[in-house]
C-alpha cells in the first residue's frame, strides 16, 4: 500500500514539474494536442501495438480490458518516457505488479487470472485513474472476439460525459 502511494505521488510530481521540461516535450505536446479526438473502436493486441508513439504519434494503452488514449501524457508514456514500455500494450500486469520490465508484459492476450486479490485491486485502481485523466477509446479484444459497432451518437455522448 505504501509503495503504491509513493509511486502515485512520484507520478503526480513528475507530471506536474518534470514532464514539462523534458527534451522535445513542447513539440510532442503540441503534436498531441493537434490530433483529433479518436472515434470509439475496439482493438486486438496487434492493432493496439501500432499506437506506441513511435510508429504513430497517438499513444494508446490498455488497462483491465479497456483502451485509453494517453497521447496527452506522451512525456510519460511516449518512447522516451519512464512508462514508455506500456505504450501500445496491455499495461495491466506491469501496473498490478509495479514492474517496468518487458518480461512483465505478455505478447499474447493476458487474462490476469494468476494475479492475487491485491494485484487485481491495484489494476482496478489504475483503471479508475486512467478513466479520470484520459479518453476511453474502446475495449481490448480477447482472441476470437468480434469488435463492437459504435454509433456516432454513443461516441459523442460518452466523450461529452467524460469532460
Amino acid at each position: 500500500g505504501l509503495l503504491a502511494l509513493a509511486l502515485l505521488a512520484a507520478y503526480r510530481l513528475y507530471l506536474r514539474w518534470g514532464a514539462r521540461n523534458g527534451p522535445g516535450g513542447a513539440a510532442r505536446q503540441g503534436e498531441a494536442a493537434a490530433l483529433p479526438r479518436m472515434k470509439r473502436r475496439d482493438f486486438s493486441l496487434e492493432q493496439l501495438r501500432e499506437f506506441d508513439g513511435a510508429r504513430n504519434p497517438r499513444i494508446l494503452l490498455a488497462v483491465n480490458g479497456k483502451v485509453f488514449d494517453v497521447t496527452k501524457g506522451s512525456k510519460f508514456y511516449g518512447p522516451e518516457g519512464p512508462y514508455g514500455i506500456f505504450a501500445g500494450r496491455d499495461a495491466s500486469r506491469g501496473l498490478a505488479t509495479f514492474c517496468l520490465d518487458k518480461d512483465a508484459l505478455r505478447d499474447e492476450y493476458d487474462d490476469l487470472s494468476d494475479l492475487n486479490a491485491v494485484q487485481m485491486e491495484s489494476v482496478r485502481e489504475w483503471e479508475m485513474q486512467f478513466k479520470e485523466k484520459y479518453d476511453y477509446v474502446g475495449r481490448l479484444l480477447k482472441p476470437g472476439e468480434e469488435p463492437s459497432e459504435y454509433t456516432d451518437e454513443e461516441d459523442t455522448k460518452d466523450h461529452t460525459k467524460q469532460e
